[in-house]
């Protein structure tokens, strides 16, 4: 009986979790896309204005908060790689659950941000120009660049961390755990200095 209560309980919040997940990324727009011809999305690549949630999930879904068609947004997937971009003033919300995400590249002032901790196994992030992230992660090796302007908030667990990153750059992982991180200068800059953490 305990058991059958504990189960019911867990699927509760579970559902509760992923409803107020969805509210949350919905933010007031009416429309949602659902794009179901999406699978096996190994990249995503993102320009423009856009806010992005990723979370982790069996299967691959994207779906769009409004109606991209109508407001020359594009979402395509050529090879495993997503593309998304829009260049409108109100950001295009897109939420896009992974099953094996391996690369991620965000240009322009596009956000990312995770639900839940995203977790990988090997992953590699660029972010240019006024790009963000805000990442809980829990993976064993990842390595990010962040070029230009760009800013990263990273939390969570990550067993090798390395990060690539120009002076004009903002990096907090005051929440992050890792058992070998490397933090290095991006090369195009004369002083390139390592810390070894």
């Amino acid at each position: 009986m305990k058991k059958s209560i504990l189960t019911l309980a867990i699927a509760l919040s579970s559902v509760l979790g992923i409803s107020q997940a969805a509210l949350a990324a919905n933010k007031g727009h009416d429309e949602v896309t659902v794009l179901t011809d999406i699978r096996h999305i190994s990249k995503i690549e993102v320009h423009g204005n856009i806010e992005l949630y990723l979370s982790d999930g069996i299967t691959d879904n994207v779906k769009v908060y409004n109606s991209y068609y109508s407001e020359n947004a594009l979402v395509q997937n050529q090879n495993g790689v997503l593309k998304i971009s829009s260049y409108k003033a109100e950001k295009l919300v897109v939420w896009i659950t992974v099953s094996n995400l391996s690369d991620l590249a965000v240009y322009d002032n596009a956000q990312v941000k995770s639900f839940g901790k995203l977790s990988a196994l090997e992953l590699n992030v660029n972010l240019y120009n006024d790009a963000s992230a805000q990442l809980n992660m829990d993976a064993y090796a990842v390595s990010m660049k962040l070029n230009d302007h760009a800013k990263a908030d990273l939390e969570g667990t990550i067993a090798e961390a390395q990060f690539g990153y120009d002076y004009s750059t903002s990096l907090n992982i005051t929440n992050l755990c890792s058992e070998h991180l490397v933090k290095k200068a991006n090369s195009n800059y004369p002083a390139n200095s390592v810390v070894e953490l």
